[in-house]
């Protein structure tokens, strides 16, 4: 029987696959019958336009040239949202936390309660603070840059570049537009994933989207690159964009497989054919282009994360000022936890902090400097030597740091992302799935890795 099923799947998907061959020969059939007749019919007298967009298009599009020149394009993207945000996270940080100040005083002048201060302003709008002022500013420049991109014609250039290999994973040529949108923003990649017709598709693109990281983890891969793999070096900044955008090519290669891995399992079917035409090159709309990625991209993304934020700094400071026994509920926590995380090359505390991280990714480090300094709300240090001291006083090594990168990139996404996936997919089992699903791939990775470096003895 079990035979029997094994050979009708394959008559259906050989019957399947020679449909889909037939109609992308019937589409191209046409197209070139068409060409054929305009140019006929139809003077054009923007011949030498035609053929400098054939020539880019050779170039951008070429089996040599066009993956080298993407990911040139992505480092020169990251490169410009790192050093482009540094100032005005700062800039943010500093306005925000001086009105942390004068709530304070406005707190002590009215004799207010010390615990609904610190519940409101050290908890809530503490946590506030940190993911507007991480979030903004690469949200700001990233979102424009990726919609600069959009505006010129260049990505429908990588959707056609990739969408062999998302058909070969049985997936949708379209899910390489929502991936790339998931750099931005996660929540705004699954938004994104509309425009894919088919529910099967749809839902294989939702899930894998978070394997691409956001903004929100930008951050802590770019501080820990920066402290750990390539520091002291007078080209930290290049060196630091391309090591990131080298950990990005690791999450697009678990983005295939998992891909791979459900449309053979839990989200079994054909890949739906996918006829792209290329739009033509054109001039930037600067006032689009600024609507666009400020206003329905970074304030609405924002907005959910504010949302999704306001609670979990409330969480977080009842667990670190909560005690039992002299120790808070948070340390518990990661005591608990710890023989765990050391198998996979973390620590309990690291743990903690990515679960108490959910709602943001933000604000994992500084979760994890408030767990180390036994303080009672989040806070963070004032220079990179000062963070990479306290972590190797608290047992990092190389290895921790590659690995927290690595779980970083492959774990459950935030908050405002599953409650995306919710509204999107209308379903609890599949926001269930895009949560546990990474999560388990992301402790296998570490998991390995932390055995063969134990195993080697290679640190």
């Amino acid at each position: 029987m079990e035979k029997l099923d094994e050979l009708r799947d394959l008559i259906e998907e050989i019957e399947s696959e020679s449909e889909n061959s037939f109609r992308d020969e019937m589409v191209r059939s046409i197209y070139i019958e068409a060409e054929k007749i305009a140019q006929k019919a139809v003077k054009n007298n923007k011949v030498n336009n035609i053929n400098l967009d054939s020539k880019i298009d050779d170039l951008l599009t070429s089996k040599l040239t066009g993956f080298p020149i993407m990911f040139i394009l992505l480092g020169v993207v990251f490169w410009i949202t790192i050093v482009g945000s540094n100032y005005p996270s700062e800039m943010l940080a500093n306005f925000l936390f001086n009105i942390e100040e004068k709530l304070t005083n406005l707190f002590i002048s009215i004799n207010a309660p010390n615990w609904i201060y610190e519940v409101l302003v050290l908890g809530i709008y503490r946590t506030l603070a940190w993911v507007v002022a991480v979030m903004l500013p690469p949200m700001a420049i990233f979102f424009p840059c990726f919609t600069l991109l959009e505006d010129l014609g260049y990505l429908p250039r990588v959707a056609f570049n990739l969408d062999k290999l998302f058909k070969k994973c049985g997936a949708h040529g379209k899910q390489s537009l929502t991936m790339c949108m998931g750099f931005g923003c996660n929540a705004a990649g699954v938004m994104a994933c509309r425009i894919i017709d088919s529910p099967r598709e749809r839902l294989i693109a939702m899930i894998t989207n978070s394997f691409v990281p956001c903004n929100g983890r930008f951050p802590l891969l770019i501080a820990l690159s920066s402290i750990f793999i390539v520091a002291s070096s007078k080209y930290e900044t290049i060196l630091s964009a391309l090591f990131v955008s080298f950990l990005i090519l690791i999450g697009i290669a678990v983005t295939l497989i998992s891909s791979w891995i459900l449309s053979k399992t839990m989200l079994k079917g054909i890949p739906s054919s996918f006829t792209l035409e290329l739009p033509p090159y054109r001039r930037p709309q600067v006032g689009k282009i600024l609507y666009t990625s400020l206003i329905d991209r970074t304030i609405f993304v924002l907005a959910r994360a504010v949302l999704v934020a306001a609670p979990a700094g409330l969480i977080i400071w009842i667990l670190a000022n909560t005690h039992i026994g002299g120790i808070s509920i948070l340390s518990h926590a990661a005591t608990f936890l710890d023989p765990f995380a050391k198998a996979i090359g973390l620590d309990g505390f690291i743990i903690m902090a990515f679960i108490l991280g959910l709602p943001a990714n933000e604000i994992v480090i500084p979760i994890l400097i408030m767990s180390y300094m036994s303080e009672g709300a989040m806070l963070e240090l004032d220079s990179l030597d000062a963070m990479k001291e306290l972590f190797i006083a608290n047992g990092w090594t190389y290895l921790t740091a590659l690995n927290v990168m690595l779980f970083s990139l492959l774990h459950f996404p935030c908050g405002t992302t599953l409650w995306t996936i919710r509204k999107e997919s209308g379903s609890f089992k599949w926001t269930a799935v895009s949560a546990i699903m990474p999560t388990l791939i992301g402790i296998v990775v570490c998991f390995t890795l932390t055995q063969i470096v134990n195993l080697f003895g290679l640190l």
